[in-house]
């Protein structure tokens, strides 16, 4: 079976002379020294100048939601993981939804239509590694005073301008879960502008507890000095691990990007790339199959292929009524794209047999 992803891991020498140190410290947790020097490589990494871990992606998104305090309509995407949605509702705010555009991210154009008097953010997703028109939702976020806030789970190491992607807006969510380009096992970072929310965001992931008091509700978001020890043995090969997806992208695209029916993912030299992910749509009067039976198909000959993202998080049961109606681009991509296999060091002959299969 070929799955639709393989976490990254370093050595096991490698790992085990990381995590040496824990055994002289006996400091598991609450910002040890191993996740503080994971902290300060990743300021360097990732060109930001604020940089707080999580132990996962979402708590951080909620931490950083609630340390913004904000209140009232979040204009956001449902064409994303449920972790956006969940974490906005978490949060005490209410997710308004907007469509997308061809390159999967949210759709600028139709913002400034769902700005009401409520509205207090717009957090968009930059989706696949493909990053959000920023310089176009900042101005637009200016304009009408709201807080501009990224889930970058799939955008680690993404620049634009010779900028890092984690830099733009007031906060984005990193995600560093097992499946992710770089991860810590489960983890997750915030970056942001103003070093100020930094004690809030510190509250938020340690219960609400600043010194000896309690000053609000929070979480426990700690990330543990066992999956920072991963994170630097991560981090010191990240740069081979996206040559490494960058050739099986690259294979990918030499071999489905003239097929009629298939719409790949496009490189572009305007931003630096990760290579997180391989979309491909399907347009079944094109060719031939839907989605789901090109997925029966991959998967009768051992591929496993993921129908990413379906279904749309605004069709939660939890909601008096499917708003999928009001994104209709985002509903259609959720039923009509898929994932194929991507992971560093994916066999060349392995990307060949996949491209062979939808082929035939």
């Amino acid at each position: 079976m070929i799955n639709v992803t393989r976490s990254s891991m370093p050595s096991y020498e490698e790992y085990c002379e990381q995590i040496k140190s824990i055994w002289d410290t006996v400091h598991l947790t609450n910002m040890g020294p191993i996740h503080n020097q994971l902290k300060e490589q990743l300021k360097d990494y990732l060109k930001v100048n604020n940089v707080e871990l999580f132990v996962n992606g979402h708590l951080a998104l909620y931490c950083g939601l609630k340390a913004l305090k904000l209140q009232g309509e979040i204009i956001t995407t449902p064409f994303t993981f449920a972790s956006t949605t969940n974490a906005i509702i978490q949060a005490g705010c209410t997710p308004v939804y907007c469509d997308v555009k061809q390159d999967y991210t949210i759709d600028e154009t139709k913002i400034e239509a769902l700005i009401t008097d409520k509205t207090s953010a717009i957090l968009a997703v930059h989706v696949y590694g493909n990053i959000c028109d920023v310089d176009a939702i900042q101005k637009i976020a200016d304009k009408h005073g709201l807080k501009v806030i990224y889930d970058a789970a799939h955008a680690f190491g993404v620049e634009y301008n010779g900028r890092g992607i984690t830099d733009y807006g007031d906060m984005s969510m990193l995600s560093f879960h097992a499946t992710k380009v770089f991860h810590t096992i489960e983890g997750g970072a915030l970056c942001f502008k103003d070093e100020g929310l930094q004690k809030q965001i510190a509250k938020q992931r340690n219960f609400g507890i600043n010194g000896e008091e309690l000053e609000c509700f929070g979480s426990n978001a700690k990330m543990n000095e066992f999956q920072a020890a991963m994170g630097i043995c991560n981090l010191r090969h990240i740069d081979d691990e996206l040559q490494a997806r960058k050739q099986a992208f690259v294979r990918y695209t030499e071999r489905l990007s003239n097929v009629e029916g298939l719409t790949v993912l496009p490189l572009t030299d305007k931003i630096k790339q990760n290579y997180a992910y391989y979309p491909v749509l399907v347009d079944k009067e094109k060719f031939g199959l839907n989605r789901d039976e090109l997925c029966e198909k991959l998967l009768a000959q051992g591929v496993l292929a993921r129908k990413y993202f379906y279904p749309l998080v605004s069709e939660n049961k939890e909601f008096e009524k499917d708003m999928s109606k009001t994104t209709p681009y985002a509903k259609m991509l959720s039923r009509n794209i898929m994932c194929l296999p991507l992971y560093a060091h994916l066999d060349t002959n392995d990307v060949d047999m996949i491209c062979d299969v939808i082929l035939k």
